[in-house]
Formats: structure tokens, sequence, C-alpha cells
């Protein structure tokens, strides 16, 4: 830099002092600035060792929404769900039957509920067949037929009287076995009855004719 001096006059001490604190200044501003024009850090600076222990921030959980129905307006009313019928309201009318509909709990019914069973009959006892019957016959002809409360062997005994057929004649035993009248002769089968509530209905066993006994 050069330096050129001009003749001031009187004033040229006070120029010169000017001048001298002028390049001064240049001096110290080009001292403390590099040759881009920048700043240097100051010795002993720390803004590195700051820079490097700062560590990033976890961004923080979301915040959960939780929906929730906003209540009515003043003075509107809900609608319910038909399915479900408010407690105490009367059920709702069936349009095709012109009933009310069941309650869908009641239609589960009781545990173990249901249609009743019907009273199993009870089994016939030999004392209520004891006793004279009328025999009606494959001929149209009747007899008649007793059977007797006395025992005979392992059967009760048996009689007939006016019967045509010759296997009738010689019934003189009959016993009862799943409320079906058995009638025997010397042992042997003669007729097998069916039935119930005053008659029975059967055949002779040899010729297949039917024969019925009632009372």
């Amino acid at each position: 830099m050069q330096l050129i001096v001009r003749d001031f006059g009187p004033k040229w001490p006070v120029v010169a002092a000017v001048m001298l604190l002028g390049l001064g200044a240049c001096t110290s501003s080009d001292r403390f600035s590099d040759r881009s024009g920048g700043v240097q850090p100051r010795p002993g600076s720390n803004s590195r060792a700051i820079s490097d222990d700062m560590e990033p921030i976890a961004p923080g959980p979301a915040p959960t929404v939780i929906a929730s129905p906003l209540p009515p307006a003043p003075g509107t009313s809900v609608a319910s769900d038909p399915n479900f019928p408010t407690p105490g309201a009367p059920a709702p009318v069936d349009p095709m039957l012109g009933q009310p509909k069941p309650d869908n709990m009641a239609n589960l019914g009781t545990p173990g509920s249901g249609a009743s069973a019907p009273t199993p009959r009870a089994p016939t006892s030999r004392t209520a067949i004891t006793g004279t019957w009328t025999a009606r016959e494959a001929t149209g002809g009747s007899c008649r037929v007793t059977l007797s409360s006395s025992p005979s062997l392992d059967l009760y005994r048996a009689s007939t009287s006016g019967c045509a057929n010759k296997d009738l004649q010689s019934v003189n035993a009959w016993d009862l076995r799943d409320d079906e009248v058995y009638l025997y002769s010397r042992g042997s089968v003669v007729a097998r009855l069916k039935g119930g509530s005053g008659a029975y209905n059967g055949v002779i066993a040899k010729s297949g004719a039917p024969v019925t006994i009632s009372r």
C-alpha cells in the first residue's frame, strides 16, 4: 500500500493522525480474515465439540385417537336397532301373521324342556286276563274260552266249550308274554293273540285261521 502525502498546510498533523488510525484498522481486519473473506474461528473454540456431542432426538410416540359417537343434538332422538327392542316395549308385530314375534331368547327354551314323551302303557297283568272270553272262529261261529289263574306246571289252566275248531277244543293251558296271550294244548302253542283293551286277535298255529277273543 502506497501512502500519498499532500501538503495540507497547518492541518497536516491532524490529517496524518487520521490516516495512521485508518491504516491500523485495515491491518487488524486483515489479520482476522482468511483469504476467502470469511471469519476464522478463535483459538480454543469448542463449536466442533458441541456439534459432535449433539445426538438426534427420537420423535415421541404418536398420540392415540379414540373414536366415539357424538351425543345427539338437543331435541333429537336416536333410532334404535329393530333387532334389539327397548326393554319394556311391546313385542313387534309380524306383518305376515299379525301376531307378535316371539322373543329370540324365549325360543331357546329351558334346557331339557320340549314336548313331553307319551307315557308308556303299563304292561297287562295276568290277573286282568283271567276269566271267561268269547272266541269267534273263522267260520263265523263263537264259543267260550276260560282262562284260569290256577297254575299248571309253568303255565296256567284253561278250558273251552262249544268250539267247532278241533285245535280250540284241545286248549288246556294259557300264558301271558309281552302282552300277548298264548293258548296251549299239551305243551304246544295252539294260537298267539295280540291286542288289548278287552280284545285279542290272532291265528291258529296249524291252519292259520283267524281267531278273536273278547269280553
